[in-house]
């Protein structure tokens, strides 16, 4: 298991084979940071999450709100969203996120986590919704979390913490080959909210 963020090189994978993740670290700064995160935490119209496991539908205490340039349809979890269309506040975080990355992005899926209790088990972003092998650059506000990946076969585990204002992407084979999620604390009573910019493909 390999934990990172001792020092920070965009330009570095964080995973030994079979996909490309880089973190870029914080790009805004605290202040910056802190007033998106009051101005999503009141302006995004954030649902509980419902998932359908074992033909039972399950509601989660996370929150979700799916927003994109068309009102593109997401299915995940045996449910579909429709997207809204872009706040300000998202058009500016989409924009100075394809300026870090130099990859373009139609929609965004946010997760607000009121705090450490709640987290995310292991999966793969791999929808037929999704462009294949496409970028998805998870930019993160509020409490710092630890964020893990895991090997399908092998089951080699990288993990990392991701900080106020900072951004991550996934792209390449990622989703076919690793799982990620972001596990539950004890340490953390914060809010994060996390902005995975997607590419939807236009059926």
């Amino acid at each position: 298991m390999k934990l990172f963020n001792i020092a920070i090189d965009p330009s570095k994978n964080l995973l030994p084979y079979g996909g490309t993740v880089n973190y870029h670290g914080i790009i805004f700064n605290e202040a910056k940071a802190t007033a998106y995160l009051n101005t999503l935490l009141n302006q995004i119209a954030w649902k509980n999450d419902e998932a359908i496991i074992f033909g039972k539908k399950i509601i989660t205490k996370r929150k979700v709100a799916w927003y994109g340039e068309k009102p593109f349809e997401y299915t995940y979890s045996k449910t579909t969203k429709q997207a809204l269309p872009w706040t300000q506040e998202l058009l500016e975080l989409k924009s100075k996120t394809e300026q870090a990355t130099g990859e373009t992005f139609n929609s965004c899926l946010l997760n607000l986590y009121h705090d450490g209790s709640e987290g995310m088990a292991w999966h793969s972003d791999g929808e037929k919704d999704l462009k294949k092998n496409g970028a998805i650059a998870s930019l993160s506000l509020g409490a710092e979390r630890k964020f893990a990946f895991k090997h399908k076969d092998t089951k080699e585990k990288v993990e990392l913490i991701l900080e106020h204002g900072s951004l991550l992407i996934m792209k390449d084979e990622t989703q076919t080959h690793w799982l990620h999620r972001l596990p539950p604390t004890t340490k953390s009573k914060l809010p994060r909210v996390n902005l995975t910019f997607r590419t939807i493909v236009e059926k």
